[in-house]
């Protein structure tokens, strides 16, 4: 007979206890503990059950104002050990902390604890920290972290090209490049074409350091490469320059702006002055076009610094996107690591790949300086190429 899993009852509450006491020495939880969590709002308890009896729970606390979930305790009885039961469980917990619109999971584990570590590694979970000397008889706590909306995201969602940029200042070209390939498998990503894209669209100087890409400049790059674009954009001009202190480098951006504009009308670059919805987004997609917005990652990490995503889907509750800066310094982890904790945690390609978002938090995240620029690009397939040179 296979385990059942259900959210725990008041009374369950004697089997809790007995699985409580049998699995750990220390820091158990009460009855009265048990009880509270069983009708708290902020948590969930969930039991296992296999041949009529309860052999297994686990107990996530989720806190106001994060989207992260908390695994408090995951315990089975031994004899049951070995089935998948306390896999399962988990797994199940995850789902329903998803649906409580949780983004992540973390969890502390006894670094003796080999047989548990090997499971959450196996489940997607990575190391991000140490608690020294944690538990009450001395031993370390491991701390791991799971983004588990987003897990369940890549492998629901349709597949959708990723690629990382190579340097700091070419997040627009990669975010192109991959919008691109979705529409065309044919088109080729690389670092020649994203250094070219960058040539292109480039506002040549940015706060410090290289310039990044301007929307329009980023439109026409991919009119160049057969493909039509809108952008949309809430301000008329001037974008990026409140970021710069030089008088000279400001007349130089601008400069450079008033010529992607004026090329915007010479190649038939729709420029809309306002920004786009999310409503409109989502029309977008639907339609099959693919989309790329321009973020500040200040939510993320404090820094004030635009940076271009792919707008992968959009579903009833999220927006997911593809980060194209895999650094430890990325979108993605900043969200929760400190500095200490991201030098220990250790991620994967797939961790930047339809990232998601809770539509309510899409607007804060897509709005950029004190300006408050929000812009994005529509990306369409073009039959017809013209060339630079405006031929047919």
């Amino acid at each position: 007979m296979k385990a059942t899993y259900r959210l725990a009852e008041l009374d369950d509450l004697p089997a809790l206890v007995r699985i409580e006491n049998q699995c750990f020495q220390t820091d158990r939880l009460s009855k009265r503990r048990f009880k509270h969590w069983i009708q708290a709002d902020n948590g969930i308890c969930l039991v296992a059950s296999k041949d009529e009896q309860i052999c297994a729970y686990g107990l996530v606390i989720m806190r106001d104002g994060t989207r992260s979930a908390r695994l408090y305790s995951l315990a089975l009885e031994s004899e049951y050990r070995g089935q998948g039961i306390a896999q399962a469980l988990l797994l199940e917990l995850e789902r329903l902390a998803v649906g409580q619109q949780r983004l992540f999971m973390r969890l502390e584990v006894a670094e003796t604890n080999a047989a548990a570590i090997k499971m959450y590694q196996y489940l997607g979970y990575k190391q991000f920290g140490v608690y020294q000397k944690y538990y009450a008889d001395g031993t370390n706590a491991l701390r791991f972290q799971k983004p588990i909306k987003q897990s369940l995201a890549v492998q629901k969602l349709p597949a959708y090209p990723w690629y990382q940029q190579s340097t700091e200042f070419t997040c627009g070209p990669s975010a192109l490049m991959m919008a691109m390939q979705s529409l065309n498998a044919d088109f080729k990503m690389s670092a020649t074409q994203e250094i070219d894209i960058w040539r292109q669209a480039t506002t040549v100087f940015m706060t410090s350091g290289h310039g990044g890409c301007h929307p329009v400049g980023l439109a026409l790059a991919a009119k160049s490469l057969g493909f039509d674009a809108e952008v949309y954009v809430s301000q008329p001009g001037d974008l990026f320059v409140e970021g710069v202190r030089s008088e000279h480098k400001k007349s130089i951006m601008q400069l450079v702006e008033k010529q992607f504009f004026e090329r915007a009308t010479e190649y038939n670059v729709s420029v809309h002055f306002h920004d786009a919805s999310l409503n409109t987004i989502e029309s977008e997609l639907a339609q099959g076009h693919a989309v790329i917005c321009l973020i500040s990652t200040y939510q993320f990490d404090g820094k004030k610094a635009p940076h271009w995503v792919a707008i992968t889907h959009i579903d009833d509750t999220f927006l997911y996107f593809h980060d194209p800066d895999a650094s430890v310094e990325g979108v993605i982890q900043a969200q929760l690591l400190s500095k200490t904790e991201e030098q220990l945690f250790q991620s994967s390609e797939i961790d930047y790949q339809h990232v998601p978002i809770l539509k309510e938090d899409f607007t804060k995240f897509s709005v950029f300086g004190k300006s408050k620029l929000r812009t994005c690009l529509v990306i369409k397939k073009n039959t017809k190429r013209r060339n630079r040179g405006g031929d047919e």
